[in-house]
């Protein structure tokens, strides 16, 4: 059914003659749509498939309700918008519709069919969840320092924009943590020509400038210049109970009250992080030809895609600990979980499900990920950015314009979102599903040592031979029982520094310890395996991978050779050591 057949509405003409209805009523894509809006609506030209959204606005001065806009999720790149296509009347006949909230104001959105909203209770539903996700968690203490991970695009962009108006001095409820901003420039793999990147860049620190927060501007390629230390797991802290956030929150405020008596009432209502002029790091010409060369090299857009997204990963790692950051916030949405989910199931990564979409990561140790948004649909944040002008950035992302059948993560969301047209609660109830699930103990980072950890994603590599199932939990294990040196092409004696009559020193290339190649693959969960599989040389990868690699393989080598004079400790030694 389109528009003008849709019952209590009818379409209306627009004035210019050059954009007539002609060229909407052949879009054979307006049912993969409809059921975003919980109207049938027909498609503008040119915008077709699952990856186009829907922008309805009612104004409040003369109750149109308009098709103000059409949100591409990846073919134009992150951000793109398309020009008003058509509007729709309202029938007089069914009465003037109220918000379903406040009972009161008129509706200016539909977030579901029957669900409308008026602006102010629309926020206030919008602000209720961010507070929510939050609040229930209690992972984020009073003064602590986040970093916000922006990447210009709308759900990242709404969620510093929570941030920023959870600090201000109007808020209920402020926000007690101290935030920066960190945004990295991607544009050397994504296709950006130099003169494309400055004018990016340009925007990007305009933005982050009118924030006030302490920001940091990277470039992805400073991976080649990252320490090997990145891919190491600290001690993690143990986690605060429910009594010492409370006396964190107590002693926050006390402090806070303390410090604004001091500076009297003029200072009082002062922003919480004061202007700061940021961080912008310019790459080299070397780091940006490495880098291509490396991505150009994959052979699939499957691999590339999870390369990018490991080595921002490792990139951001870097920045929160160099400047003591404990807590990093992604802006991950419930549909991009929802399509993460499917997508990492796809690839082998079943088994760290919980980590990849839950709340909070602690994979890392020292510094928790944590995602807010994620009971926010794509749909919400689109639809809150355009109602209260959330600025973004366009930035072309790797996979843009490609086929739907490109990549692994470019059909399973094509997948999730086609079938979310035709069954309005997909997205929700994959959604819910990633909230069932547990995290084992002994995945813990500080579960093991650094070797027991995959050397790019920093999960626990599946080894156990008395816990695992699966074929290559067994292939694994039998692998790491094999002599390392015998794989790595090293000799299979041992080091000459402890044969009698030697010297403590190790004679280094007799014992083929610096001239061979580092084991990287032997040190990789199956779901990197099969991401490495697609990268003919590894002599490609950022050096502080390879010298971590190298740096694990030479421990195992040196446990072998001392594993014969260890003394194990008893059961109950270990019982006691672990209370």
């Amino acid at each position: 059914m389109d528009a003008e057949g849709a019952p209590g509405w009818r379409r209306s003409r627009r004035a210019d003659p050059a954009q007539q209805d002609g060229d909407l009523a052949n879009c054979d894509k307006a049912p993969e749509h409809s059921a975003l809006l919980g109207l049938s609506l027909t498609c503008p030209a040119g915008w077709h498939g699952p990856d186009a959204l829907f922008l309805l606005v009612l104004s409040p001065q003369s109750g149109n309700l308009a098709l103000t806009a059409v949100y591409s999720l990846s073919p134009l790149g992150k951000g793109a918008l398309h020009p008003r296509a058509c509007s729709l009347l309202p029938d007089p006949s069914r009465g003037e519709q109220k918000c379903v909230k406040c009972k009161e104001g008129l509706p200016v959105v539909v977030i579901r069919a029957g669900d409308a909203f008026c602006r102010d209770c629309f926020k206030a539903l919008y602000v209720h969840k961010f507070r929510a996700m939050l609040g229930k968690n209690r992972l984020i203490f009073p003064g602590e320092k986040v970093l916000l991970a922006w990447s210009g695009g709308p759900s990242s962009g709404s969620m510093v924009w929570q941030v920023l108006e959870g600090l201000s001095q109007d808020s209920a409820k402020r926000l007690r943590f101290v935030p920066g901003v960190i945004f990295v420039d991607e544009g050397a793999v994504c296709g950006q020509s130099p003169e494309g990147r400055a004018e990016t860049l340009a925007e990007v620190q305009r933005i982050l400038q009118g924030t006030g927060f302490p920001w940091h501007v990277v470039a992805l390629e400073e991976v080649f210049s990252l320490p090997p230390s990145v891919l190491r797991c600290p001690a993690q802290e143990p986690g605060g109970t429910e009594e010492g956030y409370k006396a964190a929150v107590g002693s926050f405020l006390q402090h806070q009250l303390g410090s604004e008596g001091s500076r009297g009432p003029a200072q009082g209502g002062e922003q919480t992080c004061p202007p700061h002029p940021g961080h912008t790091r310019s790459p080299t010409a070397a780091q940006t030809a490495a880098l291509s060369r490396l991505f150009n090299s994959v052979k699939t857009l499957t691999a590339k895609e999870e390369l990018l997204q490991t080595l921002r990963a490792h990139l951001i790692l870097h920045v929160a600990r160099v400047h003591g950051y404990s807590k990093v916030m992604m802006g991950d949405s419930c549909t991009r979980l929802a399509i993460k989910l499917m997508t990492n199931l796809a690839l082998g990564r079943g088994a760290f499900l919980a980590w990849d979409t839950g709340f909070s990561d602690e994979r890392h140790g020292d510094v928790v990920v944590v995602r807010p948004m994620r009971d926010h649909t794509l749909k919400e944040v689109v639809f809150y950015n355009r109602l209260f002008a959330v600025p973004s950035v366009f930035t072309p992302a790797i996979d843009t314009k490609a086929p739907e059948k490109a990549s692994i993560h470019r059909l399973m969301e094509a997948f999730i979102l086609r079938l979310q047209t035709q069954f309005p609660s997909t997205i929700s109830t994959v959604y819910r599903t990633s909230e069932k699930l547990a995290k084992s103990p002994r995945e813990g980072c500080a579960a093991g040592p650094p070797a027991s950890h995959c050397l790019l994603c920093m999960c626990a590599l599946d080894i156990d031979t008395d816990d695992s199932a699966t074929a290559f939990g067994a292939q694994t294990s039998l692998r790491r029982s094999k002599t390392p040196q015998a794989e790595c092409g090293t000799p299979t004696s041992p080091c000459c520094s402890l044969k009698p009559g030697r010297g403590q020193a190790c004679c280094g290339a007799a014992c083929g310890r610096e001239e061979a190649p580092a084991c990287v693959t032997e040190q990789l969960c199956y779901g990197c395996r099969v991401t490495m599989k697609d990268v003919p040389s590894q002599d490609s990868l950022p050096p502080y991978i390879l010298a971590e690699a190298q740096s694990r393989r030479q421990r195992d080598l040196v446990m072998q050779e001392i594993q014969e004079y260890l003394i194990e400790d008893s059961d109950s030694e270990a019982e006691q050591a672990q209370s």
